[in-house]
């Protein structure tokens, strides 16, 4: 029995994790390229306690664009200690009419709770194109899964406000409108791949600044 013992505790001793090299936190360090596992560590010499706080979302952001609307991001790049973490979050300040423009964040799901005001926000599934719509009121939450196009709308008479969550201290972000038609994207090739005419893509490629 006594051997049955000792061969169990050096198989649990085995099969455990090493702690001995985990680390608490990994402070990114923006001056270094990143990578697929996220940024390199800060020196641990350098860390101090403003690494974990960010006051970037405390404020409303400037609503006074073409969309009428503000994307605050606390994202890795904008607040190191989240690297490594799996999370981060952003603030969205909608004046009346404003949009967040149909949208996808390549890695990561979102979740939106909305504290000021209320939004229609909705996203479209992949497999058969359906749309899911709903009107989200202060104090509601709605998610948005990986990878799907997805928007918020504010279609109320004030200001709202929301705060987005994401499972991914960078979960990246492509704006469909501005992929069609804020760059070079030629207007021949856009045309035939949205079946829209001349006029509509040049008129378009005008308003968000775009060539070709």
């Amino acid at each position: 029995m006594l051997h049955i013992l000792f061969l169990f505790s050096l198989l649990l001793l085995s099969s455990s994790p090493s702690t001995s090299n985990a680390l608490d936190f990994c402070v990114a360090d923006l001056s270094a390229a990143e990578g697929p596992a996220g940024f390199p560590c800060k020196a641990a010499a350098n860390v101090t306690a403003d690494d974990f706080v960010f006051t970037g979302i405390a404020k409303a952001g400037n609503t006074t664009n073409i969309i009428s609307a503000a994307v605050s991001p606390a994202f890795v790049g904008q607040f190191p200690g989240l690297n490594g973490l799996g999370i981060s979050i952003a603030r969205l300040d909608l004046a009346p009419g404003g949009v967040i423009p149909i949208h996808t964040h390549p890695a990561a799901s979102e979740l939106l709770v909305v504290t000021h005001g209320h939004l229609l926000a909705g996203f479209i599934s992949s497999s058969s194109n359906k749309v899911y719509i709903k009107k989200v009121n202060k104090g509601e939450i709605m998610i948005f899964p990986q990878g799907l196009l997805h928007f918020q709308i504010n279609a109320g008479k004030n200001a709202a406000t929301a705060f987005v969550s994401f499972g991914s201290p960078n979960p990246g972000l492509q704006i469909l409108d501005f992929a069609l038609f804020a760059n070079d994207f030629p207007s021949k090739l856009v045309e035939t791949v949205t079946f829209l005419d001349d006029a509509q893509v040049k008129k378009l490629k005008g308003v968000l600044g775009g060539t070709g």
